[in-house]
């Protein structure tokens, strides 16, 4: 152990002493952690900042289901997979839009979807 390491485990015990842990918020409740364990490691840094940037793996779900979706509906010869497909997509695509327009993002227009679309597919 180095020495700032002694010093600081020295003060943390000298406050504990010293009852300075006692009347903290939240004295006695269960932490409430965040489990990332099902993440793999090397993802979980990128994992947290989507995350405090407002993205949500659900809405990132979504996303990769649409696009799946779509792929299918253009390879689909079959009228009614097809049309099967259609009523999925529209009930992902309206899970997807209640996500964004209860966080204030607007979905609706036409030409910010085809933006998206393009830039979804380069980026993966």
């Amino acid at each position: 152990m180095d020495f700032s390491m002694v010093v600081s485990e020295d003060r943390i015990k000298r406050a504990y002493k010293d009852g300075e842990f006692e009347n903290l918020p939240g004295y006695g409740k269960p932490l409430n952690l965040e489990d990332l364990s099902a993440i793999p490691e090397e993802l979980r840094m990128a994992y947290k900042m989507l995350q405090n940037a407002g993205f949500s793996p659900e809405e990132q779900k979504l996303r990769q289901e649409v696009m799946s979706i779509e792929d299918l509906i253009r390879t689909c010869e079959n009228p009614e997979e097809k049309d099967r497909l259609n009523q999925e997509l529209s009930h992902k695509l309206l899970k997807y839009n209640k996500i964004m327009s209860s966080r204030g993002v607007k979905t609706n227009s036409s030409l910010f979807k085809n933006y998206e679309r393009k830039i979804e597919k380069k980026l993966l």
